[in-house]
């Protein structure tokens, strides 16, 4: 079985950032299937555009653009890349980093599907760093990583056992219905919970206020659409449920530090 070690992927690596303990890599999947191996550290993995599938011996992720994997161990794994162009941000953690932040990965173990929109959004915000490549790329992704971890401690992927029933369900509303047009009153009716309790309790399990979650998941919505050329900004922003295009630059500043014009260019080159 192979054993791929640090900065090592299958395909054609477009770019690589080593930062003392950090690897970032931006890699285009060529290889139509990847037997069966397995890596050295801790890693995410973000798919930037199309697809991918992932199988180990326990789960199966079939992967789009936008959909992000954190795996903390070396079970082994295979891949699959279903038809057309696909690309992946990968960032390896050295234990030796690890360590220095004393971080604990205790409730990090095995292979997560993160879905909270603020988690992806700092990856987002890393991967622009790494195109942007100045004297203080080094330090502001150190700084997003420890963020990533801070966030994912909290998260809802990992802390399930600790939510009730309708953090899950509203969980599963917003992010399949946030660029329609949602109410309070209408949450709290498929809920079957009072207005107040939701706006009350919101914040604890998903650490922003309702509003702000919504605006990261179209935020984020808008991000993984943003690799297809076929769609303009403006088809984009009523794609992602936001009444114009200057609502949806104003919420994509204010979240991502800059336009989405900008963050178009770093993306697709």
């Amino acid at each position: 079985m192979k054993h791929l070690n640090k900065g090592q992927f299958y395909g054609e690596v477009n770019e690589i950032t080593k930062l003392e303990g950090v690897i970032l890599t931006d890699t285009e999947y060529t290889h139509r299937k990847v037997d069966w191996h397995y890596h050295e550290t801790p890693y995410f993995t973000f798919i930037l555009q199309g697809g991918l599938i992932e199988e180990n011996k326990k789960e199966i992720y079939q992967c789009s653009t936008g959909d992000l994997l954190f795996h903390n161990w070396q079970e082994a794994h295979y891949n699959i890349k279903p038809e057309g162009f696909a690309r992946g941000f990968h960032i390896e953690l050295d234990q030796n980093w690890i360590d220095s932040f004393s971080l604990d990965m205790k409730k990090l173990q095995g292979s997560i599907c993160i879905t909270n929109p603020a988690i992806k959004l700092l990856l987002y915000q890393i991967f622009r760093e790494t195109k942007i490549n100045d004297n203080t790329t080094g330090l502001s992704i150190q700084n997003l990583l420890l963020s990533t971890f801070v966030q994912m401690e909290g998260s809802e992927e990992i802390n399930y056992k600790e939510r009730p029933r309708w953090v899950y369900e509203i969980q599963e509303i917003l992010h399949e219905y946030c660029c329609e047009s949602l109410s309070l009153t209408g949450l709290s009716n498929l809920l079957n919970l009072h207005p107040a309790h939701i706006s009350r309790y919101f914040p604890k399990y998903f650490r922003c206020s309702l509003g702000e979650y919504l605006r990261k998941l179209k935020v984020e919505r808008s991000l993984s659409l943003m690799s297809n050329k076929k769609l303009s900004l403006t088809q984009i922003a009523f794609e992602c449920g936001f009444s114009d295009q200057s609502h949806f630059i104003r919420c994509f500043r204010e979240i991502t530090g800059t336009n989405p014009s900008v963050y178009r260019k770093l993306l697709l080159g």
